[in-house]
């Protein structure tokens, strides 16, 4: 009888576990089929919601980034991952956002340039390693990709990024209200200092938005 009981209690346990784990993978594909949905939406007008032009940070230090195949995670429509195609880089791009995917792909044939654009949920998709010489990354913030970024840098290839701080929301400004999507003061910096750092800043840029910004080295 005693036996039969551990047996019983065993299997309450492994079957609780088991509950537990459905239930949190259930929540996971909601929440990402929810943001998908919402991104899906955001990205569904005739005209590039953020423009064609990439990000300032990108413009103004695209000569230190070595040439070779880059990766643009969460791209949205595509307006750097053009800017690098157009650069004379080797360009993958991926986000969540099917619409935004396709919108990037007709912009790329706009200016004349192959880049692959292809649909990744970056809760799900693992980075494949040593693969990229350069990894951009621009207004998305997920924490617990960054060991993944750097194993995906081949030796010597460089990481550029940028994206909202918590004085972003304490100004009052425009973007994301979350703490998640919002970065402490200098944690972008502390986030990659087992790399070499070559550029970092936080500020306010025309009084519109509080950013950090870095470019790092493997």
């Amino acid at each position: 009888m005693y036996i039969y009981e551990k047996y019983i209690l065993y299997f309450t346990i492994c079957l609780f576990i088991i509950i537990c784990i459905f239930t949190k993978y259930i929540s996971l594909v909601f929440a990402d089929e929810q943001d998908k949905l919402f991104w899906d939406k955001r990205y569904g007008t005739e005209a590039f919601i953020y423009g064609k032009e990439p990000v300032e940070f990108l413009k103004e230090h695209i000569d230190i980034l070595p040439k070779g195949k880059v990766l643009d995670i969460a791209m949205g429509e595509g307006r750097n991952a053009v800017f690098l195609a157009k650069n004379g880089f080797d360009v993958d791009g991926c986000d969540i956002s099917e619409v935004a995917i396709n919108k990037a792909q007709k912009l790329a044939k706009e200016n004349n340039v192959n880049i692959r654009a292809f649909v990744a949920d970056m809760e799900i998709y693992k980075l494949p390693k040593n693969a990229y010489d350069v990894i951009a990354c621009f207004y998305y913030l997920q924490r617990d990709l960054m060991p993944q970024i750097k194993e995906a840098l081949k030796p010597g290839g460089m990481i550029i990024y940028e994206t909202y701080t918590m004085e972003n929301k304490e100004c009052g400004f425009e973007g994301p209200k979350n703490k998640d999507y919002l970065l402490e003061s200098n944690e972008l910096l502390h986030l990659f200092t087992d790399l070499k750092i070559i550029y970092y800043r936080e500020l306010i840029i025309d009084n519109k938005k509080a950013i950090a910004s870095l470019i790092a080295k493997k």
